[in-house]
């Protein structure tokens, strides 16, 4: 078998297909490869955030995985007397959806694997491995395992922590790994039935205890030293890991049950010429932040327009070099928040369990506010990369306010109303892409004939937001190629947005980051300063 292909994804786990169906929309030509004959169907990740949510959105397919998840899923740190030391519960809307859910991962993967039958251009083939790599000045060929080879301009391996993709490429993966494992027991028909999850910081044996959807609730334990798989497999033994959290663990419908090690690591770089990392072949982290795989789905998010982009010709290559620039430093941050979460609530030293038990019990309202909106969570803020930093206006205009410029951060994404004032979130209400959003001004008047083409082949969206009561108006009076948006007024409004910061323009990536932000006045040349950025031709 002899194959090629746009971009070869190699790994058929969330992050290789959510790549591979975002790839997909963009008609560019990929193929999966898979060494296992089917799915992943053995415990891992339990939660997905709202970043997360955003881009199954803009692939097409949340309201398949919306069934498989617990929204405002609320979390207890507890000590090991069961006193609550944090909780968490953040109920923004920011980007439009939860900022916690509980989720079942082998549901949403099948989800990502179904999707892929939308699209003529996207394949996957399973019992497919990947034995070597090599790579000329037109892309790379990929040798199976059956003798088999696919060629490729791009290959993204998102294999695993294991990648044997990044130790074939002599990639550095350092960070720590603990000494001791941890067991992952899923259970049908939950015998707690709440729906919450507790984190249990007990020095005799730390724990979590999660309700997911469908009445299962996943247990893990911390292992000892002298405790591995053979323990795992006796059921006296788990059953005595459960004892203290059920009436009759003997009556339990075990359905799964894993040991699986704490890592904390981090690739020493994202790409390798033609070749990419992603998910977990570029970074692991301690399952305690739950942000594992929403990591990777952030990376397969920053990844895929650019390749898009690159393979039809619209960007340059150099766009590629971004896809490190932007996300190592965020992973980075992620990876030392679970670290100290897990080193707080998994730490077996009594003394320090004391310690971290009155600093909690010494925690002032306002820090266990901010405990409870997830304060501790580092959203993507990029400094470099594709996105252009303009200075803060001067204009009699605008009050003085000391705010922070956004250029870089994810852009909100309120309800909004379409131009027939149907309802929905903005995204939906826009339409995916590049997007150019003016408040209240029709954003034509403000770009130059060589602008427009240039954002015409990119095929981003002009957008005019304004108030829900100007909408009529605004329809009849729209520019043809110009988005009119209705703003429906309040806290949580783009007016609100608008209001507190001294811009009247943004554009947005695909992914939705900020690219930019500035009057409307300047747009023309801040648009061509962001296609310079994007390496855009």
């Amino acid at each position: 078998m002899n194959k090629a292909c746009d971009v070869l994804v190699v790994g058929a786990g969330p992050v290789g297909l959510t790549l591979a169906n975002l790839l997909g929309q963009q008609g560019v030509d990929v193929l999966v490869v898979e060494r296992e004959h089917e799915l992943v169907d053995y415990p891992r990740a339990v939660g997905i955030d709202d970043e997360a949510l955003r881009a199954m959105q803009t692939a097409g397919l949340v309201d398949e995985v919306l069934p498989h998840t617990v929204p405002d899923q609320k979390i207890y740190m507890i000590n090991g007397d069961g006193a609550i030391l944090s909780e968490v519960n953040p109920t923004t809307r920011e980007f439009g959806w939860p900022r916690r859910n509980g989720f079942v991962q082998p549901l949403v993967d099948q989800v990502l694997l179904a999707g892929l039958d939308r699209f003529p251009n996207a394949a996957v083939l399973f019992g497919a491995e990947v034995v070597d790599l090599t790579e000329d000045a037109g892309g790379v060929v990929a040798a199976l395992a059956d003798g088999g080879t696919v060629r490729a301009r791009y290959v993204v391996a998102a294999e695993g922590g294991s990648s044997p993709t990044r130790k074939r490429l002599g990639i550095s993966f350092e960070g720590e790994t603990r000494p001791t494992d941890g067991i992952v027991i899923d259970v049908a028909n939950d015998p707690i039935g709440t729906p919450h999850a507790v984190f249990g910081g007990d020095p005799a044996r730390s724990y979590a205890s999660i309700a997911l959807p469908h009445g299962i609730r996943r247990w893990e334990f911390t292992l000892f030293e002298d405790e591995g798989e053979a323990d795992v497999e006796d059921d006296a033994f788990v059953h005595g890991l459960l004892a203290p959290h059920v009436p009759d663990p003997s009556k339990l419908d075990i359905i799964r049950r894993r040991v699986y090690r704490h890592h904390a690591r981090i690739a020493g770089r994202f790409r390798h010429g033609r070749i990419f990392l992603a998910g977990d072949a570029a970074h692991v982290m301690p399952v305690v932040g739950g942000q594992g795989w929403n990591s990777g789905i952030r990376d397969a998010f920053n990844l895929g327009w650019k390749l898009a982009a690159v393979v039809k010709g619209l960007s340059a290559d150099g766009l590629l070099d971004t896809y490190e620039t932007e996300r190592l430093g965020h992973v980075t941050q992620m990876v030392e928040v679970s670290l100290r979460m897990a080193k707080e609530m998994t730490d077996h030293d009594p003394v320090k369990a004391a310690e971290r038990d009155r600093i909690a019990a010494a925690r002032t309202p306002e820090e266990r506010e901010a405990q409870r909106r997830q304060a501790f969570k580092p959203q993507p803020k990029f400094e470099r990369g594709v996105v252009v930093h303009t200075p803060t206006p001067v204009s009699k205009s605008l009050p003085v306010r000391d705010v922070p410029r956004l250029a870089g951060t994810i852009f909100p994404q309120p309800k909004a109303t379409d131009a027939d004032g149907v309802e929905m979130l903005l995204d939906d209400a826009t339409g995916q892409g590049w997007r150019v959003l003016t408040w209240n001004n029709d954003p034509t008047a403000f770009l130059s004939a060589e602008r427009r083409a240039a954002l015409d082949k990119l095929g981003a969206r002009l957008v005019q937001v304004v108030p829900r009561t100007q909408l009529p108006w605004a329809r009849k009076q729209a520019t043809p190629g110009v988005t009119v948006v209705g703003d429906l007024g309040g806290e949580a409004s783009l007016q609100a947005w608008f209001d507190a910061r001294p811009v009247g323009a943004v554009v947005l990536r695909p992914d939705h980051v900020i690219a930019a932000e500035c009057l409307t006045q300047e747009l023309d040349d801040v648009v061509a300063r962001v296609l310079e950025a994007a390496c855009a031709v």
